[in-house]
């Protein structure tokens, strides 16, 4: 009679245990059964965190204001960032210490400005700030010959913690990087409290974390030029990866029958005239891929693609003005074929 009431203990034991354990499976299902997401209007665009694997919204919240953290400090148009601070320095200023955010992010822009031998600059700032889309206005010609003149990554320097300047007319304009240093750092929040699946989205730029709940790929569309965000031309299927697009679709007017956007040649003070409509850079750091799609729009086709060829675990499709899409040597690695 004992052997019999201890076995049938051990066995409402190990039911009980079952079911506790059932129970917070089940739990776990329901907690996670939807993503938690969070929008906001940053870096002048809409923002976009969506957690697969957790449902703490104060950890979206956080990262949201991570982001606007970053805008008040690399921000060219917001008067307290360390940028303005810089492009406003006194005339006989040459020498200013930057936080090492700034440094990391003022050292990834001179190596793309270096790698595309000025194709892309991050001084460009007197010659962009000469072209407004609001307005659909021309700059005269002999506003943009001066900011054409200003204009050369070569006029600063980096030791340590230290930002040479030599000219008093250079200023920077880091949006053609910013956005993907910024992503890269909202990921690595995100990763350090333990997210495994999510998707970061600063208005088209995305990074996704890991891969979806099921342990298939995140599915990401390439834009289809002049068209709404969910149209597409391609998809892509990857883990762990950015894509960051740039076109001539972004940010421009028509004037006189002729379309001007905002992806402008630092020689000329003009946009570029390449034939192309858009790059689409698939890569590990999202920082790369911004980097990479508006220096190899700025190359060109050829040369952006040989460039993109040598370059390991990095994918391209570019977009030409016949609407054909040119993907680099390896794309079908990612690429959905429909």
């Amino acid at each position: 009679m004992k052997k019999k009431y201890i076995v049938s203990c051990l066995c409402i034991s190990f039911l009980c245990i079952l079911t506790i354990l059932l129970f917070f499976r089940i739990q776990k299902k329901q907690v996670f059964a939807d993503p938690i997401t969070k929008s906001s209007f940053l870096l002048d665009t809409i923002v976009t965190v969506t957690i697969y694997d957790s449902d703490d919204m104060e950890l979206l919240e956080n990262c949201l204001s991570l982001c606007e953290e970053y805008e008040n400090l690399f921000s060219k148009t917001i008067d307290t960032s360390e940028i303005s601070e810089i492009n406003h320095r006194s005339s006989d200023t040459s020498k200013i210490t930057v936080s090492p955010d700034t440094k990391a992010l003022i050292e990834k822009g001179l190596y793309y400005s270096k790698l595309s031998d000025g194709a892309f600059d991050i001084t460009i700032e007197p010659l962009a700030a000469l072209w407004d889309y609001k307005e659909a206005q021309i700059p005269d010609a002999s506003s943009i010959q001066k900011a054409v003149a200003s204009v050369d990554y070569r006029n600063i320097s980096l030791s340590q913690d230290i930002l040479t300047i030599s000219s008093p007319d250079t200023h920077l304009d880091l949006g053609g990087i910013a956005k993907g240093f910024i992503a890269d750092k909202m990921k690595e929040f995100l990763v350090e409290h333990g997210v495994k699946s999510a998707i970061i989205n600063l208005g088209g730029n995305i990074l996704c974390i890991g891969q979806k709940p099921d342990g298939s790929p995140f599915r990401v569309g390439i834009q289809k030029p002049f068209q709404e965000r969910n149209e597409t031309v391609a998809t892509v299927a990857i883990q762990d990866m950015s894509v960051v697009s740039s076109g001539i679709y972004e940010r421009y007017f028509i004037k006189d029958d002729k379309l001007y956007h905002h992806i402008l040649n630092p020689k000329t003070g003009y946009p570029y005239e390449n034939n192309l409509i858009s790059v689409s850079i698939i890569s590990s750091l999202s920082v790369d891929g911004d980097g990479l799609s508006t220096t190899c729009f700025a190359l060109g086709l050829t040369k952006g693609m040989e460039l993109v060829n040598e370059l390991d675990g990095v994918y391209a499709v570019f977009i030409t003005d016949d609407n054909v899409l040119h993907y680099s040597d390896n794309f079908d690695e990612i690429l959905i074929k429909e």
